[in-house]
């Protein structure tokens, strides 16, 4: 009898077992199926308790997880990438207003120098408006130097996250101001000479004296005259700062010179001024485009002649710099102050205004000059002293060889 009692206790405890650990086992694979789920949302639930099941399905949704976080890494890294390829600077804060990410560009305006720490305030205000759901856009001047100016804009993201790009528009700014500043320096370039047509008609209008008739024909042919020069030097200016490549051709330095003293000769006889050529070797060339190069020596004789006395002369030379061709323009005029060296090549800038305009200059002639010489790869540059006289020396790159070889056609 106890031998049975002792059977049934055992047997008991070996079904309570036996129950415990299938309970066990159904909710260990309730809570696998269920990490499962949550690994993979996607996946179809199953009311399918066996751990084996689960087990697969953790697997399955296991591999699931890790292709998804793959190809999220992939995604995030070429996200990453083109923020970085994108020039404006981007910066982004978590719900915290911490920052998590800041591009290269981001980098170079917002540096370590002293006024990018109102960069930082501005940043930092911006983000937290951000943060909070505003959209807010700022712009930011920076005296410098050197002096900038940044426009700063900010947009909130999910979860209280926020962004803000930020753009340097100094340049923008800048080319505003010239295109402003030249705009009404043509207006009051052209004003000025249409108004002197206008008046002169008028006076003419009823003058019976020959002898005055003809003095204001003449003054209003000059008028008409200078106007066209305006127009012709700008449409020169407007073509040149349109083409953004120069028409490489060889052309000998000596052609191309003796092509713009053609061009003043008849405007130097009329002041009695002479143009000394100087002897150029037929070999020396350069690569570039003709025209544009006879334009810039033209310019510079003219201007030469203009502001010299009557009877002086004008020299006129080139030489070999290395691979540099120099062409030099020497006058003995007025001269020009130290004070205004720095801005003769700005466009209608004149050193005397009213010589300038008694000479019929526009003040566009040595700014395309510069662009000439800028589109050929070279530069122009300037010595004179007040009262003695000017030297101009325009350098571009010589044709390829050691001085520019141009095989002689005769």
């Amino acid at each position: 009898m106890p031998l049975l009692v002792g059977c049934v206790v055992v047997l008991v405890c070996v079904v309570a077992g036996v129950t415990l650990l299938a309970r066990a086992k159904r909710q260990v694979a309730a809570r696998v199926q269920s990490v499962a789920t949550r690994l993979h949302p996607g996946a179809t639930a199953s009311v399918d308790l066996r751990l084996p099941t689960a087990l697969e399905k953790l697997d399955r949704a296991a591999d699931a997880a890790i292709d998804r976080a793959g190809h999220e890494a992939t995604l995030c890294a070429s996200l990453t990438e083109a923020l970085e390829a994108v020039p404006l600077g981007v910066v982004v804060a978590d719900h915290d207003g911490r920052v998590v990410f800041r591009n290269e560009a981001a980098d170079d305006v917002l540096g370590t120098r002293a006024s990018d720490a109102l960069v930082s305030r501005a940043l930092g205000e911006l983000l937290a408006a951000a943060g909070s759901g505003e959209r807010v856009s700022r712009p930011l001047d920076l005296y410098g130097p050197p002096r900038r100016t940044l426009s700063l804009a900010a947009v909130p993201l999910a979860g209280g996250a926020a962004a803000v790009v930020v753009e340097d528009v100094s340049e923008r700014r800048r080319l505003d101001a010239v295109r402003r500043d030249f705009v009404a320096n043509v207006s009051h370039e052209l004003k000025t000479p249409v108004a002197a047509v206008g008046l002169l008609a008028e006076t003419l209008v009823g003058e019976d004296d020959v002898v005055t008739v003809q003095r204001l024909a003449e003054r209003i042919q000059d008028e008409a005259f200078r106007v066209a020069k305006i127009i012709d030097d700008l449409l020169d200016l407007s073509r040149l700062e349109a083409e953004e490549a120069v028409r490489h051709e060889p052309v000998r330095v000596c052609e191309f010179v003796a092509e713009a003293v053609a061009q003043i000769e008849p405007a130097a006889s009329l002041r009695s001024v002479g143009l000394a050529l100087a002897d150029m070797p037929r070999t020396w060339s350069v690569h570039g485009d003709r025209r544009q190069l006879v334009s810039a020596v033209a310019n510079l004789l003219e201007n030469a002649v203009k502001y010299s006395d009557d009877g002086s002369s004008v020299e006129v030379g080139a030489r070999i710099d290395g691979a540099v061709v120099e062409v030099t323009v020497r006058d003995r005029g007025i001269g020009i102050p130290s004070r205004d060296l720095g801005r003769i090549f700005e466009r209608f800038y004149r050193v005397d205004r009213g010589r300038g305009r008694d000479t019929g200059g526009t003040g566009l002639g040595l700014s395309i000059v510069r662009h000439v010489a800028s589109n050929h790869g070279g530069e122009v540059l300037v010595d004179s002293v007040e009262g003695e006289g000017s030297t101009f020396t325009f350098r571009v790159p010589a044709a390829p060889g050691p001085v520019g070889l141009v095989a002689d056609a005769g």
